[in-house]
């Protein structure tokens, strides 16, 4: 019985310590489920954990002809883009003496945010002018192309094994980390 009473004593110390390194991570308290009863319930002063940010640069050109008449703008914008973890959704974690399992939903692009453009052509033609709708269509497209560059270099999947890093140099646990995913991964 002494062993029992020291394994609850220590994952005890493990869900402290656990709370602590989300505390310190990303500013929340997860559920912590020790031996099948709650130990700590869930707090989220904040509704999404960033875990990677990363610059993105894209470019893109427009070109019409009407009637002979060429008119041409080429944008470069420079954005940085956040993956993490939307906590809105169910996020808890369980302690057992053989494992810990942290479900959590999967990551994703959290936010794009606009650094820089650049006009790197902007060309009228003799009577196809170049119109504000044009340029604020080109301007739209920027933030898309910077999110769409960000799934195809897997930015989300990246995160989560950033997480799952991070936790374990903060704990350096005894038994595996699992990281569960409660959610179908977002192809946005």
């Amino acid at each position: 019985m002494h062993t029992a009473h020291k394994s609850v004593g220590e994952l005890e110390r493990l869900g402290k310590d656990l709370r602590s390194a989300f505390v310190d991570i990303a500013h929340l308290q997860p559920r912590i489920i020790i031996n099948n009863r709650v130990y700590l319930e869930q707090t989220t002063p904040t509704t999404e954990l960033s875990i990677l940010s990363r610059r993105m640069e894209v470019e893109h050109e427009f070109q019409s002809t009407w009637a002979g008449s060429s008119k041409r703008v080429k944008l470069h914008g420079t954005f940085r883009v956040k993956a993490g973890f939307d906590l809105r959704q169910s996020f808890a974690v369980d302690l057992h003496a053989d494992e810990i399992t942290i479900r959590l939903p999967h990551a994703q692009i959290l936010g794009i945010e606009q650094q820089q453009v650049d006009v790197l052509a902007f060309e009228n033609g003799f009577w196809n002018r170049i119109s504000a709708d044009d340029v604020q269509n080109e301007l739209s497209i920027l933030p898309q192309l910077a999110r769409q560059k960000a799934l195809e270099t897997n930015l989300p999947t990246e995160a989560e094994r950033a997480l799952q890093q991070q936790l374990e140099e903060r704990l350096h646990p005894s038994q595996p980390l699992h990281l569960i995913f409660t959610t179908p991964a977002k192809g946005e």
